[in-house]
This record gives C-alpha cells, structure tokens and sequence, in this order.
C-alpha cells in the first residue's frame, strides 16, 4: 500500500520528485551541489550532498539570516510525501520563516526515487542510517544542538519519521508527524518502540482514507509506551486535541480535523496544502518542539 500524491495540472508533468510550475527547486538554492568536505557553514539555502553507503545523498539546507557557525542551533529534518523532493518540502511547510525568527536550522533531504523507505514504502535504501548520518555531520559541521534535533514529515516522510524515531539511537528528541502513521509490518513487533524518549505530535485527518489506520497505530504506540490520558485540552472549533504522557518521560499529542483530507493542516501553499483546516500544524508543531527537547 502507498501513499500517493496524485497531480494534475494542466501541462505540467512529474518527474520523480519535481513538482509543477514554481514547485521546483527554489530559486534560491544555488545550481552546485558541494560535498561535506568543501561545504563552508553560513546563513543562506545551501543545496548539498553527504555520501551515504556509497551513493551521494542531496538534501536543502536552510540557515536564517542570524545563523552564526559558532553558536549551536536546533535542528529540523523535514521528510516529503511520496513523490516528493526537498523542495516540495520546503514550500508545503514553511518552515524557513519559522526558523529565521528562532535561529533553527532546517534540512529537507531528497528521497531516493521520490520516497523513503518508511514503514509501508518505498524503496529499500536505508534512510534510517542517511538520517542519523545527516543529523551527526550537521552536528559537527553545522553545530547543530543534539539535544534539540526534531524530525518531521508528511504521509510518506510521516511514517519516515515514526521509523527513524524507532530506530535512530536516540539522535531524535521529538517528531511531528503529519497525515502519517506508526502501522506496517515492522509495527506489529511489541518491541517496535523508541528505547529513549522521542515525544510525538500529530495531525490527522478525518477524511483521510488512512484516518482510522492513524488512530489504530496512535493507540497502539500509547499502549506500548504506558502512556496515561492528560485532562482533554482546549483546541480550534471542530478539532479534537488528546493529550498523554509515557512512561518514558514523551508525551503525545494528536489533532483530528474532521474536515481535512491528506493534508498539511494550515499550509498556505504546496501540493497537500490545507489553508483552511482551522489549525496550523507547522505553528504547533514548533511550539511542541520548543518545548520538547531530548531527555536524559
């Protein structure tokens, strides 16, 4: 089963990981790819490359105006949906603005072939290990903070994030999670849960067709987790907010909207954008990261 993105906009064609029109590579990412050896740390968007098991991994590098190479800065890694490319990425969750007014680094690795390969699809490289290799050379190279590194990603790039949580040694703090979920043959496992506290936010919904396979696999990782019900928050009219926390020391918290599709909850542009949701996942999101840094 995959979770796909479907385009179609007039004339415009998807090759792999492109999207249509102006949903290309940003204009502001320069035409070379430099490697981890010659790249120079500065503020601006950074199109690179880390070597991963032989093969040259791309990813976009956003650095806010204010980025100093020698203070250390939190650090997002920003997965796509299937397909999908870093770019699409970077203008679906807007979360440069974000960080260029909280000093945060954002990366936006390709997928190869389009995807990840998460816990239903796609592909067979493995990701897990280019994300923790990614997120070891931005904390050397880049000085990121390891304990403030948070993943997030959409419906692909969403179940990449549950994986990498997993199964990623403790590089992750936290993951937001959008329009994705913690279900697949890896899951079935009792033990398929983090072995160091990785809280989790998350957004589904209601008319997603993967809405109750969201919920089921919420469930079953608060189960595995013992984690407890917090009193119900407060939240947007028609937009249901649950509260836990682990055992562990995570917490969880998951949004359904209702009326909301295989979208990002708030973007205002973007494939998968959904300006009208009623909440802004990519505000909430930050918010929980802020405050969620990695536990002891």
């Amino acid at each position: 089963m995959r979770r796909t993105v479907a385009v179609l906009t007039g004339l415009c064609l998807i090759v792999v990981a492109a999207a249509c029109g102006e949903r290309g590579q940003p204009s502001s990412a320069p035409p070379a790819t430099p490697s981890a050896s010659s790249e120079r740390p500065a503020p601006g968007d950074h199109l690179l490359t880390l070597e991963h098991n032989g093969a040259d991994r791309t990813y976009l590098l956003h650095a806010s105006p204010g980025y100093d190479p020698n203070r250390s800065s939190a650090l997002v890694i920003a997965l796509h949906f299937y397909p999908g490319s870093g770019a699409s990425m970077q203008e679906l969750a807007g979360l440069d603005a974000k960080a260029d007014k909280d000093n945060v680094l954002v990366a936006y690795p390709d997928g190869v072939g389009g995807g990840f390969n998460a816990l239903i699809c796609c592909g067979s490289q493995d990701d897990v290990g280019f994300l923790t290799a990614l997120t070891d050379h931005l904390v050397q190279t880049w000085r990121a903070d390891p304990n403030r590194v948070f993943l997030t990603g959409i419906s692909n790039g969403g179940d990449m994030s549950f994986r990498a949580a997993v199964e990623g040694a403790g590089k992750f703090a936290a993951i937001g999670v959008v329009s994705g979920g913690y279900s697949g043959t890896l899951t079935t496992a009792e033990s398929f849960v983090p072995k160091s506290p990785v809280s989790v936010i998350t957004f589904i919904g209601g008319q997603d067709r993967y809405a109750s396979t969201f919920q089921t696999g919420m469930q079953t990782w608060q189960q595995r987790l013992n984690c407890r019900p917090s009193p119900k928050a407060s939240g947007a009219p028609g937009v249901t907010r649950t509260l836990a926390s682990c055992a562990d020391g995570s917490e969880v918290s998951v949004y359904t909207i209702p009326d909301m599709g295989h979208s990002w909850p708030g973007a205002t542009s973007g494939q998968l954008a959904a300006s009208a949701a009623g909440v802004s996942a990519t505000d909430l999101m930050w918010e929980f990261f802020a405050a969620h840094p990695r536990r002891a």
